[in-house]
Order: structure tokens, then sequence, then C-alpha cells
């Protein structure tokens, strides 16, 4: 208690807000609007996420992967990950949006209010450097439950379990980098550009009923970020799931228990960043950074336009003021 309270006077002589003003209600919208998105979605992350795994294989667009996966593995393989989907993502929201509008004001009072994109932008990053961490194991296991045949039939309570046996839990956060190289871009381009086109819109539209303007602002202000979101986290999207797809595997026993020895002593060096990079672009240069745009361009656009206008809408149902208003 002395530790916390000294922090607390040391914030308030320095003119900071302390984390007693929090507003937990930023943390429900969030974890309420991600949870929502990325589950109503999940059929087209299966898709793009496979495009991305298996480029050989599903090289023909978007539609024919999603009619290929239909005839070999049927209409269930499209909910495939759907409860670790739910559950990270959950997570992950609740602490990304909670932390970014808590360190708004905490990076403002540092940098000055005259100052505010660059209070923005370290906030983004600290947000998006929270949620990469909490996110690594459930999306790990989602990975592997999309494009491992032996998780096919798994779900977040036994798939989880199974993949912690078998490789550590340590394992599960070997992909912390690429998560990191995902997620930072990702908050860096919604979390921002939402505030950003928010406060431009409704500077531009002020003639407007306000019920209306509200409305317009929170959809149009979404769609546009979603697609600086997209670009800015493309590569790391790639990179994330190039590391957790499963290892190609040796023919006999002793080596499959060497690989399992050495990928669960250490992250593996053929799952370290470095090397995934090199093995990414060994295949086909920059332009394999952006394999399956076309499938997540779709994705992100639905997740992060539904997810900030339910995360708006959330916030005013809870007494907080809409995004850019105030």
């Amino acid at each position: 208690m002395k530790i916390r309270n000294l922090a607390i006077t040391l914030l308030a002589c320095c003119g900071l807000p302390s984390a007693t003003s929090m507003d937990y209600r930023y943390f429900v919208a969030g974890g309420t609007c991600a949870a929502i998105s990325h589950g109503i979605t999940t059929p087209i992350d299966v898709i793009k996420t496979k495009i991305q795994a298996n480029p050989q294989k599903f090289n023909k667009g978007m539609k024919e992967a999603t009619l290929t996966i239909l005839k070999e593995d049927g209409p269930d393989a499209l909910l495939g990950g759907l409860g670790p989907t739910v559950v990270g993502y959950g997570i992950e929201g609740a602490m990304k949006f909670g932390v970014y509008e808590i360190c708004k004001p905490l990076f403002a009072a540092i940098f000055g209010e005259h100052n505010k994109p660059m209070a923005y932008l370290m906030a983004s990053v600290a947000a998006g450097a929270v949620a990469a961490l909490l996110l690594c194991p459930m999306e790990y296991t989602r990975i592997r439950m999309v494009t491992d045949p032996e998780y096919a039939d798994q779900g977040l309570i036994t798939g989880f379990p199974k993949l912690v046996k078998e490789e550590g839990l340590r394992q599960t956060f070997s992909g912390l980098w690429a998560m990191l190289a995902k997620q930072v871009p990702y908050t860096f381009g919604k979390q921002v550009s939402f505030d950003v086109f928010a406060g431009i819109l409704y500077a531009f539209l002020s003639g407007m009923e306000e019920a209306k303007l509200k409305w317009f602002v929170s959809v149009t202000a979404a769609f546009l970020a979603s697609l600086v979101a997209c670009i800015f986290s493309q590569p790391g999207d790639m990179i994330l799931t190039e590391t957790y797809r499963p290892q190609e595997k040796k023919g006999t026993t002793n080596s499959k228990k060497a690989t399992k020895k050495s990928s669960s002593s250490s992250p593996s060096e053929d799952r370290a960043i470095r090397a995934v990079v090199q093995k990414i672009y060994q295949r086909g240069g920059l332009n394999a950074f952006f394999t399956g745009t076309q499938a997540r361009i779709v994705h992100v656009g639905m997740i992060i336009t539904s997810q900030l206008v339910i995360y708006d809408m959330v916030k005013q149902m809870l007494g907080l003021p809409a995004t850019g208003s105030h």
C-alpha cells in the first residue's frame, strides 16, 4: 500500500493522471466489441489463415479457397478456432481499448496538449504491446486448430492444454515478437486513425442532426480506420501465421521426438522472427508478405468497422462520449 500511495503521490506531483482515475467502462466496451466482431468474422479469418499457411494450394483467390475448404473439410471447418478467438480477442480488446484510453491523457501530460499525435502514437504502442502479450497463447491455439489436422477437432478447452502438454507453456509465447509486429501497427492504424478521422468528420459535419451525425461518423471513421490498420499490419500478420503454423514433420518417430524436444527447450530457430522473415522473403520477395491481403481486407474491414461502431455504441450506453465528439 505504501508503494502504491507513493506512486499515486508522484503522479499527482507531476500533474499526471493516476490508475485510480481510470474509467473501467472503456475496458467493458473494448472487450464487448472485440469479442463480438472477431467472433462473427471467424469464417473469413479461417479462409485467410489457410491461404497464408498454404499459398501453393490456395492460390486462386478467396472464392476458390472457400469452395475448396467447404468441399474438403465441410462447413464446420469455417468455425475452426472460434473458442480461442472469442476468449482471446475479448481479453485483448478489453486491455487494448482500456490501456489506450488511459494512456492518452498520461502521454498528453508528458508531451503536452499541443503534441497530441505523439501522445496518441505512444498510447497505441503501449496498448498494442499489452494486447500482444495477452493474445499470444490464444492466437497460437487458433492457428493450430485451423492449420494442423491433429488439432482440427479440438476446442479451446482441449486444444490449449494439449498444446501446453506437447510443447510447453513457454512455446505458446514463442511468437511474441511476431505478435508485436502485427499488433503494434494494427493498434496504431486502428485506434489513432479512428480518433483522427472521427475528429475531422465531426469538425466538417457539425451542422448535421446530432443522432445522425454520430452514426455516420462512427461508421465512416471506422471503415477508413480499417483500411489503414489492414495495410499497416499485413506483413506482421503474415509473419505471425508463418510463426505459429505447424512445422514440417520428419518421417521417423525419433526425428519427431527430437524436433519436439528441441522446440520445447527454447523457441526453435525456424520459429525465430528473423528466420521467419527470411523464409517468407525467399518464398516470393516483398509480395509474399502480402499473401492473403484480399481476404484480410474483407476480414479486417468487417472486424474493425463493426468493432469500432459497437465500441462507440457501448461507450455511449455506458454514459461515455462518442469518439471524436469531445
